[in-house]
């Protein structure tokens, strides 16, 4: 009888691979009460990850990172056709956080669904860390383009979809935008584009959480009526409320008219911890001590 060599032991990538694969299919069969509930946890879950990188680092953009949570949290446990383990497999859905300062947020999310170990998120914003401040696709798995620049995600995430109707292989592009940074004139020539190409596998989700660094969106260039301007410029819109689950889950729904699908997610900046909440402040501020330590009781 030949003896079984002893398995090799799963690495933290692996692992966290097959944390995210039986988590999404629990929220397949998941009763909507049960479903929200996982999403919540997850999404919390990124929510203390981003405290922790930022106090470690001291360097990041918080109030941001909090607001997206609920979406990305959505995105990659419910929408995304993506594999982990093959982060640039052809056919894959794309996804593109075009508001890239708040990358604390998107690396919790890839570290949580395995496209690299958790670990790494110790590294944040290192010198010659890989996750710096904003994503790089030459050095993260699973981040599709460079970002941070403002107005530059949507333009390429247009390019992306004309791509996948060329190439006729199914595939949804999922780009998640700031509301300050609809100020960008690229974002207004790549709507119109969008628009003219009927490329309804592109889905904008706007983070509208009214703040932008230093004042009010309203008081800096007002967006409002946003979602007119959007219908004006051939847009199907959807305005929902961006931490919840099911309202997301809906919006995310593919398009009913043929047309790109722009989904205003009205959100609050700094959600989850009370002192963060709706604070301009908090765009770009470092908590101290203390406030790390009422963050993540607040986050439990």
């Amino acid at each position: 009888m030949t003896q079984l060599e002893p398995s090799s032991p799963l690495t933290a990538d692996d692992r966290a691979r097959a944390y995210w694969v039986a988590t999404r299919t629990e929220i397949a069969g998941a009763d909507a009460a049960t479903r929200d509930e996982i999403l919540h946890a997850w999404s919390n879950g990124i929510r203390r990850s981003v405290v922790n990188m930022i106090d470690r680092a001291q360097l990041g953009h918080i109030g941001g990172d909090f607001s997206v949570a609920d979406i990305l949290t959505v995105a990659y446990l419910a929408v995304l056709d993506v594999d982990p383990a093959n982060p640039t497999a052809s056919g894959r859905d794309r996804f593109i956080l075009s508001k890239g300062h708040c990358s604390a947020a998107f690396y919790s999310t890839l570290a949580s669904c395995g496209f690299f170990a958790p670990e790494r998120l110790s590294s944040f914003m290192e010198p010659l860390s890989p996750l710096n401040g904003h994503p790089n696709r030459n050095k993260v798995p699973g981040v599709e383009t460079n970002t941070g620049p403002l107005g530059h995600g949507l333009p390429v995430g247009v390019g992306a979809a004309i791509g996948a109707k060329l190439n006729g292989d199914g595939s949804r592009v999922i780009v998640v935008t700031g509301d300050g940074e609809l100020q960008e004139g690229s974002n207004w020539e790549a709507f119109m584009s969008a628009a003219q190409f009927r490329l309804d596998n592109l889905t904008v989700v706007v983070d509208r959480n009214r703040l932008q660094q230093g004042a009010r969106t309203e008081d800096t260039n007002a967006l409002d009526p946003l979602d007119e301007k959007l219908e004006s410029f051939g847009w199907e819109v959807r305005e929902i409320d961006g931490h919840d689950y099911g309202q997301l889950l809906a919006a995310f729904g593919p398009s009913s008219s043929g047309r790109p699908v722009a989904v205003i997610a009205n959100t609050t900046k700094g959600k989850g911890v009370s002192f963060i909440e709706d604070r301009v402040e908090w765009h770009h501020k470092v908590p101290s001590a203390e406030q790390v330590e009422q963050a993540l009781k607040e986050l439990a």
